[in-house]
């Protein structure tokens, strides 16, 4: 099991910015995937962008590619998600995941492998 804190929400106008960051204790012993997610009321939790510890490899959805990136310390055991050009459709509530498995183009946005999950952070933008 890993535990993980996140912080770095906040309310913004269209077309701003926030970083979120999620530290999460020690990954040893497996391979893990660490994937960003958001929950908007009434809709599903939905997979935003994942990575692997460690490795090089990102996935980011659609909806948010070209504005939002996700990236790692691994000396801190952090995950970050910067969000640029931020629209009033990415209002919802964000969580970091990890899934004790490396994800892959399949498997990453897939809400049922992530059973290690954050808190939740309340991203708000305002047009």
């Amino acid at each position: 099991q890993v535990q993980l804190v996140e912080s770095g929400g906040g309310s913004v106008q269209a077309g701003g910015s926030l970083t979120l960051s999620c530290v999460a204790s020690e990954y040893t012993g497996r391979r893990y995937c660490v994937g960003w997610f958001r929950q908007a009321p009434g809709k599903e939790r939905e997979g935003v962008a994942s990575l692997n510890v460690g490795g090089s490899i990102t996935y980011v959805a659609n909806s948010v590619k070209g504005r939002f990136a996700i990236s790692q310390d691994n000396a801190k055991n952090t995950v970050f998600l910067q969000m640029n050009s931020l629209k009033p459709e990415d209002t919802a509530n964000y969580y970091c995941a990890a899934d004790p498995h490396w994800c892959d183009s399949y498997s990453w946005s897939s809400v049922s492998r992530f059973h290690d999950w954050s808190q939740g952070t309340q991203v708000t933008v305002s047009s």
